[in-house]
């Protein structure tokens, strides 16, 4: 470039910057004003804040609050239970009516479940409990209005009964009838006063009940009354108010406070124009300078790179397979990130490869506000986990491994190789890395918000008590399949842990973390190699033997099911020397049967035969995950199988006498699997 454009390109910066401030308001946060500020239509109801789906993207609503739209019914989740909506929501008193869809027609569901709600947002208004009870030996003399005849779970008809907690009522005839099974639900408390036979029952069911939800409730009021919108900022995980000219944190044009979303332009922009053009004149004079420096430098320098570009071109012709054995970490690594690749990427060109972007370090320092320790997620044995957001505006999990040398390239080569080839629902999704050649490796994930499972049993959200008995079993089951799937794939996770399994908003399940895992050989029956992994989680055998197979996958997720059934850490100092290690405590009390002594006391399994018949089976089958010798262990597969059958069967009466002998009779896992022992064969 001639050094004389370089007035005419000073010029256009300016005017460029000088319009760009002028715009009145970003084109991106008007569309967000205006969708936001639009409903949610369904049937013949509106919804708007909290609530989104359809129309309403979740940044228009709150976490926990979608809806769903099926046959021109809204429908809520709160797993494992479907709420229909069923009458307009008050937005000023903050309440909507729901009935639970499994029970609007029928009070003789598929599976039995309590009602379940995530506490936190929601909480009941005016309801009475109804205890419906199945599977009942009731006394000839026992009053008929109350009864009720259902297959429960495709089996035989069985009397059932219903009660409720307001015994001026009806009375509760529970110390007088014997019932395999039980569900607690909520009636709206007027219709309890009518609730005179099975009939009314299932019309109160299908009327449904009040609940009152909290979702910034009085802040959204101040944000509309200022003629904003109410939404949501899934970056800083945040209220958000959308407003005509951007987005504010509480109301529109709040000029007492700098808001997290920027300065208000209104009352800033006389010295925000001044300041933007005298910087545009001197960055623009600087530029051209700059450009004219650039291009008499390579003048300088041409005929040394030709040289050194022939010579180059030599060298990367070579094939692979000639380089040097002394040249192995570039070698593997240049099969993944092609070199001219990552000297693109290092200049903000983006370029992939298997389908993943390769970053540039820049790009994630600035997307994670240059690694602060206020977006760090977790510190795990290889690097730490920040929290970030990429110009694009997907929000991600950026992991930055601790070291820049050989094992940790290698380890990060290895963890970018296997999820490139990798797609399941439950395996958390790669998006991109940085460069070998970047100052630091750095590897871009899908942002999963809702922590770790090892963070909801014993961890910074423990006292949340959203894990019930059926969300812990569906994490058991997702995780399992997740398993299945890399062992179908011949991968061996190698450091299967609840800090590894992440959980979305509806709890479902990402496996994570694949620094350690292993391709396995079609042709071998295992892999010798040092072990590898997490205290409290490493396969016993796999110690002894340095002795790699998927049945060492199979070792740690049984200490994963005992900790979903007793929210008790792997390893934990704190407790008796022979209770120190998890799977050492569980399978002492499970040969004790004293199982009771470690279920967690929230999951009442003293007072739930359900879950008390479920969590006993689930045991049973961590039991046989920690077998001393591999050949003991069930395949994961066998073990996700066993986990759907106690899901779906669990209620089923030949298996409720089969727990009932295990648990009552003292014969539990006694006669058909041996204990583990001491030392095993290696062969």
């Amino acid at each position: 470039m001639h050094p004389i454009l370089h007035p005419t390109l000073s010029l256009i910066l300016i005017i460029t910057t000088f319009t760009l401030i002028r715009i009145p308001k970003s084109s991106c946060q008007d569309q967000q004003y205006k969708t936001c500020g639009e409903p949610y239509q369904c049937g013949n109801i509106n919804f708007t804040y909290p609530f989104w789906g359809g129309n309403r993207p979740n940044t228009c609503g709150y976490p926990g609050f979608k809806i769903s739209c099926q046959g021109n019914v809204p429908r809520i989740s709160a797993e494992p239970v479907i709420y229909r909506v069923i009458a307009p929501v008050d937005t000023t008193a903050h309440t909507l009516i729901v009935a639970r869809d499994d029970l609007v027609s029928d009070i003789c569901p598929r599976f039995l479940h309590n009602t379940t709600l995530d506490s936190s947002i929601f909480w009941f208004s005016n309801i009475v409990n109804v205890t419906l009870s199945y599977n009942c030996t009731i006394p000839p003399n026992f009053p008929q209005p109350i009864q009720f005849t259902c297959a429960v779970n495709s089996t035989t008809a069985t009397p059932g009964f219903f009660s409720m907690d307001n015994n001026n009522t009806v009375q509760n005839f529970t110390n007088l009838v014997a019932c395999s099974n039980s569900i607690s639900v909520p009636i709206n408390q007027a219709r309890a006063q009518n609730l005179v036979s099975t009939t009314a029952l299932i019309a109160a069911l299908a009327d449904g009940f009040s609940l009152q939800y909290k979702a910034n409730n009085s802040i959204c009021t101040d944000c509309t009354r200022s003629d904003g919108r109410c939404g949501y900022n899934l970056g800083s995980k945040s209220f958000a108010c959308y407003c005509s000219d951007r987005e504010y944190d509480l109301v529109c044009n709040d000029t007492s406070t700098q808001n997290r979303r920027g300065v208000n332009n209104n009352v800033k922009a006389p010295i925000s124009i001044g300041t933007a053009i005298a910087g545009a004149i001197v960055a623009g004079v600087g530029i051209g300078w700059l450009i004219f420096w650039c291009r008499q430098r390579r003048k300088r320098l041409a005929a040394k790179a030709a040289q050194s570009y022939q010579s180059q071109s030599k060298d990367v012709s070579l094939p692979l397979a000639s380089k040097s054995p002394t040249s192995a970490p570039s070698t593997v690594f240049s099969k993944i990130i092609p070199s001219n690749s990552s000297s693109k990427s290092e200049f903000g060109k983006e370029t992939s490869y298997f389908g993943v972007q390769v970053f540039s370090y820049n790009e994630l320092e600035l997307a994670t506000d240059h690694f602060a320790q206020s977006r760090e997620l977790g510190d795990g044995g290889f690097g730490t986990v920040y929290h970030g957001i990429l110009p694009d505006g997907r929000v991600v999990a950026v992991k930055r491994l601790y070291e820049n040398n050989f094992k940790r390239v290698e380890q990060f080569i290895n963890e970018v190789e296997i999820l490139t080839h990798l797609r399941h629902q439950n395996l958390v999704t790669l998006f991109g890395c940085t460069s070998r050649r970047s100052r630091e490796l750095l590897l871009v994930y899908e942002y999963i918000p809702n922590g770790t499972v090892a963070d909801h049993l014993h961890g910074r959200r423990a006292n949340s008590g959203l894990l019930s008995w059926p969300v812990r079993l569906n994490i058991a089951i997702e995780t399992g399949d997740a398993l299945a799937y890399l062992h179908a794939s011949d991968i061996i996770h190698r450091d299967v842990k609840t800090n590894n399994i992440l959980l979305d908003n509806d709890f479902h399940v990402k496996v994570a973390d694949f620094g350690l895992s292993r391709l396995f050989p079609h042709d071998v029956t295992h892999v010798s190699t040092a072990p590898q992994g997490t205290p409290g989680y490493v396969d016993p055998e796999y110690y002894q033997c340095y002795q790699l197979t998927e049945k060492s996958d199979v070792y740690s997720f049984g200490v994963v099911l005992i900790e979903l059934i007793s929210s008790l850490q792997a390893v934990d100092t704190n407790r008796h020397r022979h209770d120190i290690n998890l799977s050492n405590m569980a399978i002492n009390k499970i040969q004790n049967h004293t199982l009771h002594e470690l279920v967690d006391p929230s999951l009442e399994f003293g007072t739930n035969s359900s879950v008390r018949r479920m969590a006993t089976l689930v045991a049973e089958l961590a039991f046989r995950c920690l077998q001393q010798e591999k050949d003991m262990r069930p395949s994961m597969q066998e073990v996700v199988d066993g986990l759907r059958g106690i899901q779906n069967e669990g209620f089923n009466a030949q298996k409720v006498e089969v727990v009932d002998i295990l648990v009552d009779d003292g014969g539990f896992l006694k006669d058909n699997i041996s204990p583990p022992s001491p030392a095993s064969s290696c062969s």
